[in-house]
């Protein structure tokens, strides 16, 4: 297949298409706006690569939209670009509804008009794969039961309602043109190459600076993380193999509270790198209490019996694992 990636320069993107390029016969056509989170040099080790290509476009850019599909013809679309981080999302809302609800509005229009002039025999097998967030369910108290995919949407940060406005969006273009979707809602990604404004990567290089660990509140928020190329792959098996107008929650059956992240971190960190900043007896040391979020979630969990069963697809990283991966990479790659 001729796949559109949006958003492909960023951190789940990018993780797409290494895997797409590395591990399928797919041709990869990205196109990303290079904001201060997209960074091409995620993508250096396949970007020689024949069936690779990149367009530096705003997804809500509809003449610069019609023109990648006019040229590259795609098979499908796995639409990533987003904002997405919710501290930003509460300083200036604004960013987060201009790409994440008139970019996904724009790219559904233009996806829509392509699709209708495309044959038969295209039309079939065309897909258009938006990938949200598990943010769009709100929270959850310790006793209730993770979200399944008919979870009701209750959205609490501008980002989160910005994803949720964009989920309805394309359902919408399916129940009302016919365009053949499929909308994933995923829990907290980590791994390799992630902007260093997220948890487990401000933790890696906080400490060791010897800088404070922040940590909101009493750091008791939970959350289910899930390793970024595990992620891609699934993405990978909704694309090949999911039921058009169908959602899939991927998550990684591993809630963890923010608190035990801070500590794991730091506990591999002592293991990895024991030289550490002067005067420091443990990395724990520097962890540090701040004024909690505004509006903060309280727990994510999520269900992925559906993904599991219908695709088949499961994590296949420990928690372990891939936080020993991901540290290693950070230290690895100190630019």
């Amino acid at each position: 297949m001729k796949i559109l990636i949006t958003g492909g320069a960023g951190f789940i993107g990018s993780a797409v298409i290494r895997h797409l390029i590395q591990n399928t016969s797919h041709q990869v056509m990205n196109i990303d706006k290079l904001t201060y989170a997209g960074n091409l040099a995620s993508l250096e080790c396949v970007s020689d690569d024949d069936r690779y290509s990149f367009e530096q476009v705003d997804i809500t850019n509809r003449i610069e939209i019609e023109r990648v599909f006019s040229k590259y013809q795609p098979d499908a679309v796995m639409h990533l670009a987003a904002e997405s981080h919710v501290d930003r999302s509460i300083d200036g809302p604004a960013a987060f509804i201009e790409t994440n609800v008139i970019g996904t509005y724009v790219l559904l229009d233009v996806a829509m008009h392509y699709f209708s002039a495309l044959s038969d025999t295209r039309r079939k097998l065309f897909r258009f794969i938006h990938v949200s967030t598990d943010e769009v369910y709100g929270d959850l108290s310790p006793q209730e039961q993770p979200f399944t995919e008919s979870s009701p949407y209750q959205p609490s940060s501008p980002y989160s309602a910005s994803k949720a406005s964009s989920d309805h969006l394309v359902r919408a273009w399916h129940r009302t043109y016919g365009l053949p979707v499929i909308v994933t809602n995923c829990s907290n990604n980590y791994g390799a190459y992630q902007y260093p404004e997220k948890l487990i990567p401000v933790v890696i290089l906080n400490a060791l600076a010897g800088k404070p660990l922040p940590i909101y509140g009493n750091g008791q928020q939970v959350r289910d993380w899930l390793y970024v190329d595990d992620h891609a792959k699934a993405l990978v098996a909704v694309l090949e193999k999911g039921k058009v107008g169908e959602t899939y929650n991927i998550g990684g059956n591993n809630e963890q509270t923010n608190m035990a992240i801070v500590l794991a971190v730091c506990d591999v960190l002592e293991v990895l790198v024991p030289n550490k900043p002067q005067g420091l007896k443990t990395y724990r040391d520097l962890i540090t209490h701040v004024d909690d979020r505004p509006g903060h979630d309280k727990r994510y969990s999520i269900d992925t019996t559906k993904i599991e069963q219908e695709l088949g697809w499961k994590p296949q990283e420990s928690f372990e694992s891939g936080l020993r991966k991901t540290v290693e990479w950070y230290l690895a790659n100190p630019s």
